[in-house]
């Protein structure tokens, strides 16, 4: 046979060449992704051991219950120490700065997103950006020096008018307080969800958008019906960020505070301590005791904030129904 008779096989499609390819690209991805997140849970896992096994020889001198007591004195003779109070401030403050910064957050991001002119949205958005990104020792120093000396008179001011609630009642003293933390909390955190709402509310699908709108809805009707559902689990996210940055804040709170073990609902007194601060101030001059029972308090601080998230994240599954659904 003749080399001009001989067949030779016919090259594969080019798209299948591609397709290939781009089934490895997607192995590949996959098993990096996956191994990406057993890296975390490991990480996780090798935190939690590391702290439970620095906390135990504290847990197991302690003499007092660990929960409930509000004394620190892990060093004492014998060792009693708790973290009923660590935990009251740690919650109280996260949840007075959670109360302030999310509404606010909340309407910077729409601000931005749907009602600001273009070139004002991408310069608020640049400022946003930036003050997500201050160190907290920074907001601390504000709060010290600037908010402390001029908030005395809002605290006067609730406790004269919503002094019948518990929590605005007692006698103001000072504005080193549980409330004034909250605040410098509250404006570390707004940034982050403001950040991250507005960028939630821009991935609306314009078609809801416009669909609300043809059907004759104002913007805030538009926004009601059709971007704060869509967005809702991204908010809730969001919030549930800034809550984690506010549990785990350290040096502005220790700044800001007058520090308390007590366990008050008077949030306005000078009397209050959190997690992270009391490790923060206790750190240089505790012995191995006492460094212990710090570990022990940051593995709580550790157990309170793992179970913030997954409760965020059981929150956004239940609500995933609402996700642009609106028509």
């Amino acid at each position: 046979m003749s080399s001009s008779t001989e067949t030779h096989p016919a090259p594969p499609p080019s798209h299948l060449l591609t397709s290939a390819a781009s089934r490895v690209g997607d192995r590949l991805f996959a098993g990096l992704a996956q191994g990406a997140g057993i890296f975390v849970l490991a990480l996780m896992a090798a935190i939690g051991a590391f702290l439970i096994m620095k906390a135990l020889p504290a847990i197991q001198a302690n003499t007092a219950n660990v929960l409930t007591e509000p004394e620190w004195n892990p060093e004492a003779s014998p060792p009693a120490f708790g973290i009923a109070a660590l935990a009251w401030g740690t919650l109280i403050s996260s949840l007075i700065a959670l109360v302030i910064a999310v509404p606010v957050a909340v309407g910077v991001a729409l601000f931005i997103s749907h009602y600001a002119p273009r070139r004002i949205a991408a310069t608020l958005g640049y400022v946003v950006d930036l003050l997500a990104a201050v160190p907290s020792v920074v907001y601390g120093l504000w709060g010290a020096y600037w908010l402390v000396p001029r908030i005395t008179p809002l605290h006067q001011w609730l406790n004269d008018k919503l002094g019948f609630i518990p929590f605005f009642s007692g006698t103001v003293t000072g504005a080193r307080t549980l409330f004034t933390a909250g605040i410098v909390l509250a404006i570390m955190i707004l940034p982050i969800v403001a950040a991250v709402s507005r960028e939630v509310f821009l991935q609306v699908p314009r078609a809801h958008e416009e669909a609300a709108l043809a059907l004759g809805a104002t913007r805030w009707e538009m926004i009601r019906i059709a971007v704060l559902p869509f967005s809702r689990p991204g908010v809730i996210s969001a919030a549930m960020l800034g809550l984690g940055r506010a549990l785990g804040e350290t040096i502005a709170v220790a700044m800001v505070l007058s520090i308390g073990f007590n366990v008050s609902l008077r949030i306005l007194e000078p009397n209050g301590i959190t997690f992270a601060s009391n490790i923060a101030l206790k750190f240089s001059e505790a012995g191995d005791l006492g460094l212990s029972a710090l570990i022990a308090s940051g593995l709580v601080l550790f157990v309170i904030t793992l179970l913030v998230n997954m409760s965020a994240r059981l929150v956004i599954a239940r609500r995933k129904e609402f996700t642009g659904a609106w028509v």
